[in-house]
């Protein structure tokens, strides 16, 4: 971890959706667990969690954006198959809906930093 380092980051398991998660617990239940302080980024770096974002406007670092990227392609194609199998609870208009919204995301990723 550098202080020093003026960055925005993402999250190496954002797509997991960690802070969404705990959002949801907590509107639930009324509980809300502790975020980690420091976290392993997109990049391989560890960073303050406050230092990281899922939304691609705030996302400085140049290889944190094409690790996003990436995963958000991997998951657009997992969602495609996933709505393909026989048996899915997921239609095939669902799964295209999601992977498009995931490869609007890698795209977004994929313009130069804000």
């Amino acid at each position: 971890m550098n202080a020093d380092d003026p960055h925005i980051h993402v999250e190496a398991n954002a797509v997991q959706g960690r802070g969404a998660a705990r959002d949801i617990m907590a509107s639930t239940f009324g509980l809300a667990g502790d975020l980690p302080s420091v976290v392993t980024t997109g990049c391989g770096l560890r960073a303050p969690y406050a230092m990281t974002s899922p939304r691609p406007d705030r996302v400085t670092c140049l290889p944190c954006r094409e690790h996003a990227r990436d995963e958000h392609l991997r998951l657009a194609e997992m969602a495609e198959r996933l709505g393909g199998m026989p048996g899915s609870t997921v239609s095939p208009a669902q799964a295209k809906l999601a992977a498009d919204r995931h490869r609007d995301l890698a795209e977004r990723f994929s313009d130069a930093a804000g």
